[in-house]
This record gives C-alpha cells, structure tokens and sequence, in this order.
C-alpha cells in the first residue's frame, strides 16, 4: 500500500488514480521451450497482425502497424522514403523484396512469416541491451535511444516494438523496477487522459497504450512508455499474470 500511496504524488500524465480497482487476468506460458504446448496467435512469439495493401493509420484508435513495417523495411534497406502510414505502391514492392529476399512466398502481405523475420531482423542495438533483461523471468526493456521495447522470457527474447517515452523535461527515469500496479482501463489522474492496459513500475511511470500517438518517433510522453494501443494490449496479455521487470536505459533521444 505505501508504494501505491508514493505513486500519488509522482509528477506527470502518468500520475496513479487510486480510485481504479487492480485488473485480475489469466496469460498462457511464456517461452515454447517452458509452455506444455506453444502459444498461437499474437501469443506467439515475433507477432503482429496481418497487413494488406491498402491498409492504412489512421488514427490513434485505428493503428495497422503500415508505419511500423515501413520504417522496419527502411531499416534493412527496402523501403527508401519516410514513413506515411499508407500501404501503396513502394510499401508493397518492399514487402515483395524482403519475401523474396527470406525465401518466403512473394505475395505483397505482410503475413505473420513476413513479420517474424523482419522483426528479428530489426531489433536496433541488440548488443546495447543490459544484461539484466537477459535473465530469469519476464523482463520488458525500454531503449530511450532507440525507442524500442523488447520482451524477453528467462534469457530469450521473445517480441519487440516501437515506443516513445518521455520528454525532455519529463525523461522516463532509467533503471531496473518491477510492475507493482496494473489496470487494464486506466485514466491519468492529472489530466483525464486514457492510458489502457497501463502496467505501472516506477511511481507514476507505467507502460502502456497512447489514444495520441501515431509516430512513435514524434513527440513523447509525459515520462510513461507509449505504445500502440494493440500493442499494449499484447504486451498486457503475454505477461498480466506474471512479475514483470521493466527496465529504461539508453540516452534521452
């Protein structure tokens, strides 16, 4: 109870309302290695949903991850202008180029195969990462640098997304701490604004969904980690019932 009371007081959007009631949940195993049978879906390991041509951000409330895969594709030399959010002409050549390129059937979609390989292939400084998130138990690493979040389950990492943190007057704070409050349909206390499926670690610093990003490389938060609300919610899901240790490092960018 005193370090929900401590969370009261911290500054920013993601200052604690004590009035929201902790959310109780049941999550599958973790790695396929230490799972009596291997998650599925966006369970699974490396996953995003399907993208299609066509597909479009939107807005906040309907992100389908086309800037992700498009700065993904820029990042191993496919995708040559800056990232729209739209999945035309250039986005699907790029798609077709990195299946071909992986041996993967040449269709256009960035399927489930598609997304495996390219997010493996796109966890940025992996030689960066502290090696406490390299140990046992689930550990969620946070990269201001890079604006990276990585998972990783006893030793193995198992996902990776695209965040941002917070701004320059308000810098999530670096080091190790481990989630002590979790409310899958939080409300910041200070300034109304909804933060789902928030997994609070550091006073008033939590990670978890953003309804205001749609870049996670413009702007920044108020000290919290943003992610796409999807990604929130997989990340909520993976590890809900289980400790998770949630570490910031890397300088303020």
């Amino acid at each position: 109870m005193k370090r929900i009371q401590a969370a009261t007081a911290a500054l920013g959007a993601c200052a604690l309302a004590l009035t929201a009631s902790p959310a109780s949940a049941v999550a599958p195993s973790a790695q396929p290695h230490l799972a009596q049978s291997q998650p599925t879906g966006l369970m699974a390991p490396w996953t995003r949903e399907t993208v299609r041509p066509g597909s479009k951000d939107i807005s906040p409330y309907h992100i389908q991850h086309v800037r992700e895969l498009q700065y993904r594709l820029k990042w191993v030399g496919l995708y040559p202008l800056q990232p729209t959010g739209t999945y035309y002409g250039v986005t699907v050549k790029a798609v077709k180029a990195f299946q071909a390129r992986r041996h993967l059937p040449v269709t256009g979609a960035a399927n489930g195969a598609t997304w495996r390989l390219l997010l493996q292939r796109t966890v940025r400084h992996p030689l960066s990462i502290p090696a406490v998130c390299k140990t046992a138990g689930w550990h969620a690493c946070y990269d201001r640098t890079m604006h990276q979040v990585t998972l990783w389950a006893d030793g193995s990492i198992y996902n990776t997304w695209l965040v941002r943190g917070g701004a320059s007057t308000m810098q999530t704070r670096l080091g190790t701490h481990e989630v002590y409050y979790r409310d899958s349909d939080h409300v910041s206390g200070e300034f109304g604004s909804p933060m789902p499926y928030s997994q609070f670690f550091d006073g008033g610093e939590a990670l978890h969904g953003s309804r205001l990003m749609m870049d996670p490389f413009v702007d920044h938060s108020h000290g919290c980690i943003n992610m796409y609300v999807e990604d929130a919610r997989q990340v909520w899901n993976l590890t809900r019932d289980k400790t998770l240790w949630v570490t910031v490092y890397g300088s303020w960018s």
